[in-house]
């Protein structure tokens, strides 16, 4: 691949090769969310606003190149009322047909709300605490039955209507662990001879076997088995890939694995199992960064903070995302190191998250009554220790990052983390990373960050101080090493080594 950066869509900096093997095909995405939202105005129209992030920008970027159909669940009721067909997005990325799946809505809340959310992402994020949580009782299994599996089917069949109508070879990209059953319902419900390829990127963490005890063997066995009539299975880093491959190895019977290939061999099929680390589009967010409104932010917050050095987080109000323990972490920092006192300004911008599941809503219940606790300890009438801003905003974080002495990125378990490989982009002060060994980040930004492990608080406190006062150069050395990972590897490259490793198989 020969990344420009010129300004084109991401497919266009893939490699001519790539190109033509594309040009034959017909793209079919599934994800739980579309890549645009139907909304009806006051005035009775019907209008879409495009879905935001890499993600969405990269694979609807396709759409200039190839036939692209992306099939989600619907959101809001215009979502339902215009069911399918092709919306323009852009001159320059053209069309896309998206369609809609309409689910009864206890159907879709055992789905989303009892099995994808908290049950999966809980358990792959190594969250629940086992002698307490989860309870698997009948209501469980009757959102596994009648509503995850039931609405995975409904994916199924849309893919399989799909893969008969498009113009060209069908390619399938299934997204994420909402659709873990997909793939053995496609397989099921076609001839050998129609079978597409299908590629399923699963954006969160893959935890080792012993994890993956706490579901129940069927459902487990459900799973294993479906993603195992996958042809390309993609993890964020190599560690997800190979406690993939162990776990099939622990419970699916008769799986035949073979780690030095990254190969599963079952019921008469091979799925490969790869890392393609996630990134962002480094040239969206560079301007975006250049823009009036973070300009204006930027300068908010540099008011805010005078001449004190800022260290930041930003990050979904989740469990995940170990939010009270780097609360803790500045807290010891502050005790064990006085000078920082009423010069270092913790700012955590934090998203409000799944708010409708119970244990988000305690979360932030929590991390209120901590970051409040340093507060009244530590401040006073002239200096807030950390201020927090619980809110949906993206320009302002793009604008804080612009400012950080040190970036902190603690999660007990994280797919990726973005904000991770955008902060060094944007950053102007050469800021140091202080990041999680269980972000996925780490295995690429590892060579330039303060690594640590998310649960030991004392070693953060000590990392957050080696960070303030680290000398100018090797900050800079840090940054630059950690910058040129990111620009080389980004989102584009995730998605071209993704499309290169179908045309490497000859899928």
């Amino acid at each position: 691949m020969n990344p420009k950066n010129n300004g084109n869509t991401p497919f266009e900096e893939c490699d001519s090769v790539l190109n033509v093997s594309l040009s034959q095909r017909s793209l079919i995405i599934a994800a739980n969310r579309g890549p645009i939202t139907f909304e009806k105005k006051p005035d009775g129209n019907t209008e879409f606003k495009r879905g935001s992030g890499g993600l969405v920008t990269a694979l609807t970027g396709l759409a200039q190149h190839v036939e692209v159909n992306w099939i989600a669940c619907a959101v809001t009721e215009a979502d339902r009322d215009w069911k399918e067909g092709v919306v323009t997005l852009s001159e320059q990325v053209g069309q896309i047909r998206v369609q809609f799946l309409a689910p009864d809505q206890e159907a879709y809340d055992g789905y989303y709300n009892v099995i994808a959310n908290p049950l999966l992402w809980f358990l792959q994020h190594s969250m629940w605490d086992v002698p307490r949580a989860p309870v698997i009782d009948k209501s469980v299994w009757q959102a596994w039955k009648n509503g995850y599996v039931t609405i995975n089917n409904k994916f199924a069949e849309a893919i399989i209507q799909n893969v008969h109508t498009v113009k060209n070879l069908p390619l399938v990209m299934l997204q994420d662990y909402h659709l873990y059953r997909v793939a053995r319902f496609v397989r099921s419900g076609m001839k050998p001879s129609e079978r597409p390829p299908i590629l399923h990127f699963i954006h969160i963490p893959w935890p080792g076997p012993e994890y993956w005890q706490i579901l129940p063997p069927a459902m487990r066995h459900e799973i294993l088995d479906s993603l195992c009539a996958v042809d390309v299975l993609g993890f964020q880093t190599n560690a997800d890939s190979l406690n993939f491959i162990r776990t099939c190895e622990s419970f699916l019977p008769r799986a035949y694995v073979n780690f030095k290939r990254g190969r599963i061999w079952y019921r008469n099929h091979a799925t490969f199992v790869r890392d393609f680390p996630i990134s962002i589009d480094v040239e969206a967010l560079e301007q975006l960064a250049d823009s009036q409104q973070v300009d204006e932010y930027r300068a908010e917050i540099v008011e805010s903070i005078t001449d004190q050095k800022l260290i930041l987080r930003i990050d979904r109000v989740e469990p995940s995302k170990n939010i009270i323990r780097g609360f803790l972490a500045y807290e010891e920092m502050l005790e064990l190191y006085p000078q920082h006192r009423g010069k270092v300004k913790f700012l955590a911008l934090l998203v409000p998250s799944r708010m409708d599941v119970h244990e988000y809503q305690d979360y932030l219940d929590e991390l209120n009554a901590a970051a409040g606790r340093v507060n009244a300890t530590y401040g006073d009438s002239d200096w807030e220790p950390i201020r927090l801003i619980v809110s949906e905003n993206y320009s302002r974080a793009v604008a804080a990052l612009e400012l950080y002495d040190v970036l902190l990125v603690n999660a007990i378990a994280d797919g990726m983390n973005l904000v991770a490989k955008e902060g060094p982009i944007v950053n102007r002060r050469d800021g140091v990373l202080v990041l999680s060994e269980r972000a996925g980040a780490h295995q690429q930004l590892g060579i330039g960050a303060i690594s640590i492990s998310p649960c030991d608080v004392y070693a953060t406190a000590e990392a957050l101080h080696q960070a303030l006062v680290m000398d100018a150069a090797e900050k800079k050395e840090r940054a630059q090493r950690m910058r040129w990972v990111i620009k080389k590897e980004d989102i584009v490259d995730w998605l071209c080594r993704q499309l290169n490793t179908i045309d490497e198989l000859n899928l």
